[in-house]
């Protein structure tokens, strides 16, 4: 049987604070950090905050360079530790193509326009849509939650300061049942499926708004200004 974990009131603050912390620290995010420290108190489960504030703490000791760097290393150079949530199950397929433009119709239903900056299943961009719609945001995670575990997994063999932010995320999910548990080991034995359409089935970029996944030379832009995305420490009291 699975355990539900009961639904917490900070977690919108929490996917609000993730998604600052797993954003490519331009000097935007680097200066939003003062703002995240500053909401951490909010967080009530102790294990959570500290893992929030390792990171925090983290990127504010490296120069912006260094920080830079850090992150296209940890998530640009591999597949193995991609943000986009749909790689991990269906790979460069048309399946994928569908279920990028899912999300995207389930964005517009709640009632936000995803950005064309970047795909919808790119996770500091779910995490904040989830934030913002708590509901509609947890079904996301949910039907991504093979990506995140994946991710976080890879993460930790990495020794990355970035897997306490997959951790809390995990945290605040329903516990997975055996069957899920198995497909994952399954999903991270094999790998995604290998068929190399892209999403052309779909349509033309212009007209899906969407583009085939490749490893980005360089880190895409925010999807949201940090500021804008971030509450004041107050908001999340």
């Amino acid at each position: 049987m699975i355990r539900r974990r009961r639904a917490r009131a900070d977690t919108p603050l929490v996917h609000r604070i993730a998604s600052v912390l797993l954003r490519y620290p331009d000097e935007a995010v680097l200066a939003c950090l003062g703002d995240v420290t500053a909401a951490l108190p909010a967080v009530v489960d102790p294990a959570d905050r500290t893992r929030l504030a390792a990171v925090c703490h983290h990127l504010s000791g490296l120069s912006p360079t260094e920080a830079a760097q850090r992150y296209v290393d940890t998530f640009d150079h591999t597949r193995r530790r991609s943000m986009h949530l749909t790689y991990y199950r269906h790979g460069d397929t048309r399946a994928r193509g569908m279920a990028l433009l899912t999300l995207k119709h389930t964005y517009r239903q709640a009632g936000h326009e995803p950005p064309e900056s970047e795909l919808p299943d790119f996770l500091p961009l779910v995490l904040e849509f989830a934030a913002l719609a708590p509901g509609p945001g947890h079904r996301v995670l949910l039907q991504c939650r093979a990506g995140l575990e994946l991710l976080r997994q890879a993460l930790r063999e990495h020794s990355s300061p970035y897997a306490g932010v997959l951790d809390t995320l995990s945290g605040r999910l329903p516990e997975p049942g055996r069957g899920e548990r198995d497909a994952w080991r399954r999903l991270a034995a094999e790998g995604p499926p290998g068929e190399q359409v892209g999403l052309e089935p779909f349509g033309p970029p212009e007209q899906t708004g969407l583009e085939p996944f490749a490893p980005p030379e360089r880190p895409a832009p925010s999807a949201y200004p940090a500021q804008e995305a971030f509450p004041r420490a107050e908001e999340g009291r």
